[in-house]
């Protein structure tokens, strides 16, 4: 009955991982602003509105859809082979952009009470690593070198 479905579920599940992929891709790139504005400042203020509203307006909500309509894929009969290395790289890989988004999740908390623990350089270094396992989830997923 669920593969009757396949085509939109899949559809469904690319659109949910662009809307978190571009979020997740953005939020770093808004620490790096948000670093050289001074704490209190209208702009820093600014950018707490920012962050907050693109974490539980996008990413957040983008993850979840991502997570049940890739969930629901794993459920078609006969679509995953266990038995490929592929498809466990993938997940794995999967698994580290989940921890990504959980780390980015606590540096917006940690803006939203003016604590800034890192340089602008850092954020600027991890707004790279999103696009980095993203590479390697598409090239698993659409090569299957494994």
């Amino acid at each position: 009955m669920i593969a009757e479905y396949y085509l939109w579920i899949k559809s469904l599940h690319i659109l949910a991982v662009i809307a978190w992929m571009a979020g997740m891709m953005y939020l770093p790139r808004l620490f790096v602003y948000h670093c050289d504005a001074p704490v209190g400042s209208q702009q820093s203020e600014t950018f707490k509105i920012m962050e907050r509203r693109l974490l539980r307006g996008i990413i957040n909500p983008a993850l979840l859809l991502m997570l049940a309509f890739g969930g629901a894929l794993l459920l078609v009969p006969g679509l995953v082979n266990w038995t490929q290395g592929w498809m466990w790289a993938k997940l794995t890989l999967v698994i580290g952009m989940l921890g990504l988004h959980g780390f980015l999740s606590r540096i917006t908390r940690e803006f939203a009470v003016d604590l800034r623990k890192r340089p602008a350089g850092f954020y600027r270094l991890i707004n790279e690593a999103p696009f980095v396992l993203l590479i390697g989830i598409v090239i698993l997923v659409v090569v299957r070198p494994f």
